[in-house]
C-alpha cells in the first residue's frame, strides 16, 4: 500500500504540467479528512473516500482503505466534493472587449434555439484553470441569448486540465424572459411570452413526425445519442409535406425544441420578478412534459410555495439584495434562505456577474448565506444546506445528481482537499481530483505570482530588457 502525505500530495499538484491529457485514473484513499458529502448532510470527522476507476466507490466513516490504493492522509483537513457552478459562461470568452475571443452570444447568427455551445468551449481559457484551482470543477455553461430571446443549447462541462471539457452537452435550452426577454422578443414581456409559446408549438408539430432520442427520459445518463437536429438526412422529414406558411423558427431552430417539448432536455429560463416567475409556471399546464429550472429568480421568495408546488429547481444569484433593475425590487439577500425553507431545490450560480471568470467566489456567496443567519430578520442557510447550493443541488437541477455534486457511491471522483472550512475567506485549497484524476493548481495568476514575489537583482525577465 503506497502512503503519501498531504503535502507531497499538493507538491505533485502544483508540479503537473497541463497537457493533452492528465495520468490515468487508479484507486485512490483519502483518509482522516474531515469529509462532506455535499448532499446537504453534516461533515463527517475522521472519514475517507475511496474512488476506483474515477468513480467514487464509498465515503464516510469506517470505510476500509483497498488494498494496492494509493493513500492520502488528509491529516483532518476538509474533504469535499468539486463545486459545481450552476450558471456560467467559463471557457466562452477570454477578452469580452474582443469578438475574436468572445463566443458568449451570437448576434448576427440566423439560428437561435440550434445554437450548441460546446464546440466554443475553450478548456485553455486562462480562467478554467483559475476557477479550477479554486476547487470549482464542474460548471454549467449558457450562451447568451443576442438576437433572440433564445441563447440556445448550454452544457456542462469540467474544468479538468486536458482538452475533452464536455461532461454533457446540450444539457438543456436557455432562454430569455423578463426585461432582457421582452427586449429580444420585439418589445414587451406580451411579446416574449407569444413568442416563447409559439416557438414551443411549432416544435410540437416537428414532435409528432420525427422519431425521439430514445424510448424513456433518462436525465441521468449522459448519452451521446445525437439530438434530433443531427439525425441523418434531417431535411428529408416531412418530405412530402410543407410547414405553415406563418412558422417563425427556422427548421432547425424548431428541431431543437422538440426535445424541450419532450421533456427530454431542460429548460432554463432566466426571469427575475414574481409575476414572471408564475406565468413561466404556467407554461406548464399548455406544455406539461416541460422541465423548468429558474434562473435568477431574484423575486422567487415571493412566490416561493408556487415554486415548489410546480417542483421547479432554481439556480440563483446569491447577493441580489438590492435592486439593480425594475424587475428586482423586491432583492433581498434573504432570498436563497426564504426559497429553501419553503422546500425549494436551490442552487448558486452567477447571473450577469462576471460568470465568464469569478465562479470561484461561489464559496465566499454561500458563507454569506451561512452568516446571515446572524442578523435579525434575515434567513440564510445551514452550513451544510449552504454547501449543497454550491454542489449538489446544481447538480440536481440539471438532472445530474446522479453523476456530480457528491460523494455518493457512484458519482464521478472529482474530489477537494481544504486547508481550512471551504466557505471562509482565508481557505485555501491543496489538491484537486476530477475523474479521479489529480489536477494541476498552476494557473496564470500562480506563475505571475512566482515570478515577481521575490525580485532579485540581475538580468531582468526579456518583456523588460531595454532596447539597444
Amino acid at each position: 500500500m503506497k502512503a503519501l502525505t498531504l503535502l507531497k500530495v499538493a507538491v505533485a499538484a502544483g508540479a503537473l504540467t497541463v497537457g493533452t491529457a492528465p495520468a490515468l485514473a487508479q484507486t485512490i484513499a483519502i483518509t482522516n479528512g474531515r469529509v462532506v458529502i455535499g448532499d446537504g448532510s453534516e461533515p463527517i470527522d475522521g472519514g475517507t473516500v475511496v474512488i476506483r476507476n474515477g468513480r467514487v466507490v464509498a465515503a464516510g466513516a469506517g470505510v476500509a482503505v483497498p488494498a494496492g490504493a494509493q493513500v492520502v492522509d488528509a491529516n483532518g483537513r476538509w474533504v469535499t466534493p468539486g463545486l459545481v457552478s450552476g450558471f456560467s459562461r467559463i471557457g466562452l470568452a477570454e477578452v469580452d472587449a474582443a469578438n475574436a475571443s468572445n463566443d458568449t452570444g451570437a448576434n448576427n447568427s440566423p439560428f437561435s434555439a440550434a445554437i450548441d455551445v460546446a464546440p466554443a468551449v475553450n478548456p485553455q481559457a486562462s480562467a478554467i484553470a483559475v476557477n479550477r484551482a479554486a476547487g470549482i470543477t464542474r460548471a454549467v455553461v449558457a450562451p447568451q441569448a443576442s438576437s433572440s430571446m433564445f441563447g440556445g443549447q448550454g452544457a456542462v462541462i469540467d474544468l479538468g486540465s486536458d482538452m475533452d471539457p464536455i461532461t454533457r452537452r446540450r444539457a438543456f435550452q436557455y432562454v430569455e424572459l423578463g426585461e432582457t426577454g421582452g427586449q429580444r422578443a420585439g418589445g414587451s414581456r406580451a411579446s416574449a411570452h407569444a413568442l416563447l409559446r409559439n416557438a414551443l408549438r411549432e416544435a410540437g408539430q416537428l414532435r409528432m413526425n420525427v422519431p425521439g432520442r430514445s424510448g424513456s427520459r433518462q436525465p441521468d445518463a449522459l448519452s451521446d445519442q445525437p439530438m434530433l437536429e443531427d439525425q441523418p438526412d434531417f431535411r428529408m422529414f416531412e418530405a412530402t409535406r410543407e410547414r405553415a406558411s406563418d412558422v417563425l423558427l427556422t427548421r432547425f431552430d424548431a428541431a431543437a425544441l422538440v426535445p424541450v417539448v419532450r421533456g427530454e432536455q431542460v429548460l432554463l429560463v432566466h426571469v427575475e420578478r414574481a409575476s414572471d416567475i408564475l406565468q413561466t409556471l404556467a407554461l406548464k399546464r399548455e406544455f406539461p412534459n416541460l422541465r423548468i429550472v429558474l434562473v435568477g429568480a431574484t423575486e422567487g421568495w415571493r412566490v416561493a410555495d408556487q415554486i415548489r408546488a410546480a417542483g421547479v429547481p432554481v439556480i440563483a444569484n446569491a447577493l441580489n439584495d438590492l435592486p439593480a433593475t425594475f424587475e428586482q425590487l423586491a432583492a433581498t439577500q434573504s432570498n436563497v434562505g426564504r426559497l429553501r425553507a419553503a422546500g425549494v431545490t436551490v442552487g448558486i450560480g452567477h447571473i450577469n456577474d462576471d460568470e465568464t471568470r469569478q465562479i470561484r467566489l461561489m464559496p465566499q456567496y454561500a458563507g454569506n448565506l451561512v452568516a446571515l443567519n446572524r442578523i435579525p430578520g434575515a434567513t440564510g442557510l445551514s452550513w451544510a444546506e449552504a454547501f449543497a447550493a454550491i454542489s449538489a443541488r446544481p447538480a440536481e437541477a440539471m438532472g445530474l445528481g446522479g453523476e456530480i455534486g457528491s460523494l455518493r457511491p457512484g458519482r464521478r471522483g472529482d474530489v477537494v482537499i481544504w486547508d481550512g472550512d471551504p466557505l471562509e475567506l482565508s481557505t485555501g485549497v491543496e489538491a484537486v481530483w476530477i475523474d479521479g484524476v489529480q489536477q494541476s493548481l498552476e494557473n496564470r495568476q500562480t506563475r505571475l505570482r512566482d515570478r515577481y514575489r521575490t525580485p532579485t537583482e540581475g538580468a531582468l525577465p526579456h518583456a523588460y530588457t531595454p532596447r539597444q
